[in-house]
């Protein structure tokens, strides 16, 4: 077990919602702020998760000792591998199970040396938009990143999501906050792919196209589950596009690395950048297509302007 050096500072939660960027560079630095961050919050009655990639969730199993067990505990590259999924899956989902009265402490690590640069722009805007998500909860979200293994635009961006940082057990304000400007900057156009399968759809050929584009996936590679999945948000976006996004689109399906791709595209703009990562009221018809997308899909990457949305998503083989 890495020995623990406490800091000076206790990390309390303040009055209202929280979302400190912790940057550590190395284990001795992660483990002076996240155990004291974990421990005063279960001393002060508060419900406390963790969820960040599974060498350091052993690492602060391990710290906390006993006091683990007290802890909602999930490794970030399963639960939230699709950053989309992170908000309405884990955030959420644990902060709305506790008590109103309550305040929620929640350590959420969605960025590590190992994203790719395809995952990131999704990685930066689901940072952006735990502020939107949270606003007005009583719920502190501490979002560590390793100073040692990320790069500096990475780091930037972090100032730009957390309206604070930690570093060295001091909390300051970030200069450079702008969460808004981040999810800007990462709606970025998804470039077409040569040979991809092209399928125009409308209201008359919805069933038509989500058949073809499931046989296309299974020739393709993808089966079992994971084509029921892809299958599954072909017919959720594509009905979305007949419904909300001008009456028609097109789908298109290729393979890259080990993965399917099923990209979607219609003439309407998406004007909501927490749709899709909102959990869905219990009581609510209708509604639920991109979460649903969030949900099954490896990764779900957005781009929206004047012309239209496109929604791409990636189902790994096997």
């Amino acid at each position: 077990m890495t020995a623990v050096t406490e800091p000076e500072e206790s990390y309390a939660a303040p009055a209202a919602f929280g979302h400190p960027a912790l940057f550590y560079g190395g284990p001795g630095e992660y483990l002076a702020a996240t155990v004291p961050f974990v421990r005063d919050g279960l001393a002060a009655g508060e419900p406390v998760a963790v969820a960040v990639p599974g060498t350091n969730l052993e690492l602060l199993r391990d710290a906390l000792e006993d006091a683990a067990d007290a802890v909602l505990l999930l490794d970030m590259r399963q639960a939230g591998r699709n950053p989309g999924r992170i908000i309405p899956a884990v955030l959420r989902a644990f902060a709305d199970a506790q008590p109103p009265d309550r305040r929620v402490r929640i350590i959420g690590e969605p960025i590590w040396a190992g994203r790719t640069p395809t995952e990131y722009p999704a990685c930066a805007q689901h940072e952006a938009l735990i502020n939107a998500a949270f606003v007005g909860r009583a719920v502190t979200v501490l979002c560590p990143y390793d100073v040692r293994g990320l790069d500096e635009q990475t780091l930037a961006d972090a100032r730009a999501t957390h309206p604070t940082v930690i570093r060295a057990g001091r909390e300051e304000p970030s200069a450079a906050y702008d969460p808004d400007g981040v999810v800007a900057r990462y709606n970025r156009p998804l470039p077409p792919v040569p040979g991809a399968l092209d399928l125009a759809f409308d209201s008359a050929s919805l069933s038509r196209t989500r058949h073809a584009a499931t046989a296309e996936a299974a020739r393709l590679g993808l089966s079992g589950t994971r084509l029921e999945d892809l299958a599954l948000v072909t017919a959720e976006l594509t009905t979305n596009s007949v419904v909300h996004g001008g009456g028609s689109g097109q789908v298109r399906l290729w393979a890259e690395d080990g993965q399917v791709v099923c990209e979607v595209r219609d003439g309407g703009r998406l004007t909501d950048p927490l749709a899709g990562r909102r959990p869905a009221p219990r009581d609510q018809r209708g509604g639920r297509g991109l979460l649903l997308v969030n949900l099954v899909a490896d990764l779900v990457r957005v781009h929206t302007d004047e012309q239209g949305t496109t929604v791409r998503c990636w189902f790994t083989r096997g």
